[in-house]
């Protein structure tokens, strides 16, 4: 989206010739006006005007001031930086973040309702990839949302497969590193997704990277934490929407990796690219230099399997704690999707979001 500007027009430098005398002023033009000014009856109209004037003089600037004061606040969000929002925002060294574009904000708030639910809101911060985003998430809950630079095409990074859906989702792992840079956890989640229960008691351990499988394929409840063998492609099949990162060597690690493995095979026609398999060729690369810790199925199931295996979810009705609306492609579909399953927040649950309603 494009950027807000304050418009000035120019100023005229209006002479004296615009403003003719009429002759009957020409003729009083040099009477003197001494005895006019300082009689009594004029001196007190002077006073009652001047009184006046600064009564009135705050109301009649008040537009001006709001106007002046909104421009303002959007150029402070403008020089807003990473450093600064995290240092605001992080609750216990931690970050839960996402990156968003306008058109996703009702994403965004169904996503913010369900982590209100389980009260870890305050440690949300909105990653805008447009200005439109970064003023209206900041106007309504300020200092929650930053930009990085440049701002994206808003419009280019909806269809997936695109070549704006990669340039989109390719900033992540540098979004990431800087956070851990700065020395703060970090959890990133996709908006289309929705919290059932705190997931924060699963992270267990001391791990550098923790991630989920996004195979639709059923697991036993013990299965491993380990990263899974790879498949027909080579590589694993983690998710890349769901991922908590200590601020580790080695998380720095994979998230470099993951920079320059999407820097080698960028988007083509020829080859539409995601981010998700160059994170998975990340993971498979530093494996043996990174603590990996694979999150349980159960608790944080992919689409696939979720909407999609009726009996696996009765089976493991009250273990869910995160569900990831993918598998699916198209804005309306995945709205639809939710509503079906009673997982679209934003219609009848608004209030409960920090941003209100949309």
């Amino acid at each position: 989206m494009s950027s807000q500007f304050l418009h000035q027009r120019p100023q005229q430098n209006a002479s004296t010739d615009h403003y003719q005398l009429s002759p009957r002023s020409l003729q009083n033009y040099h009477k003197p006006i001494s005895s006019a000014i300082l009689s009594r009856p004029a001196l007190f109209l002077l006073l009652a005007l001047l009184v006046t004037i600064g009564v009135l003089f705050p109301y009649i600037q008040a537009p001006f001031s709001f106007l002046s004061l909104n421009s303002s606040s959007n150029l402070k969000w403008r020089e807003y930086t990473l450093a600064d929002a995290a240092a605001r925002v992080a609750k216990d060294n931690t970050l839960i973040v996402c990156a968003v574009s306008e058109a996703y904000l009702p994403f965004l708030n169904n996503w913010l309702i369900s982590i209100a639910r389980q009260r870890q809101q305050d440690k949300v911060l909105v990653i805008a990839e447009d200005y439109a985003t970064l003023y209206n998430v900041n106007e309504r809950w300020p200092g929650h949302a930053v930009l990085v630079p440049p701002a994206l095409e808003a419009v280019a990074a909806h269809k997936f497969g695109s070549q704006g859906f990669f340039n989109f989702t390719a900033r992540r792992p540098r979004h990431l590193l800087q956070i851990l840079e700065l020395g703060y956890n970090v959890m990133y989640n996709d908006v289309d997704m929705v919290w059932l229960a705190d997931p924060f008691p699963y992270l267990k351990g001391k791990h550098d990277v923790y991630f989920t499988d996004d195979m639709a394929y059923v697991k036993p409840l013990n299965h491993s934490h380990d990263l899974p063998p790879p498949g027909k492609k080579g590589r694993t099949y983690i998710c890349s929407c769901m991922i908590y990162l200590r601020p580790t060597n080695g998380a720095k690690l994979v998230m470099t990796k993951w920079i320059e493995e999407l820097q080698s095979e960028p988007w083509s026609k020829a080859k539409k690219a995601n981010d998700q398999p160059a994170f998975n060729w990340a993971l498979n690369k530093t494996a043996d230099q990174v603590d990996l810790y694979l999150l349980p199925q159960q608790a944080f199931p992919t689409g696939g399997l979720y909407f999609k295996n009726k009996t696996w979810v009765q089976e493991t009705k009250g273990m869910h704690v995160i569900i990831h609306n993918n598998y699916i492609v198209g804005f309306e579909k995945k709205v639809k999707r939710f509503q079906d399953h009673g997982l679209w927040l934003v219609d009848d649950h608004s209030s409960e979001s920090p941003l209100g309603r949309l």
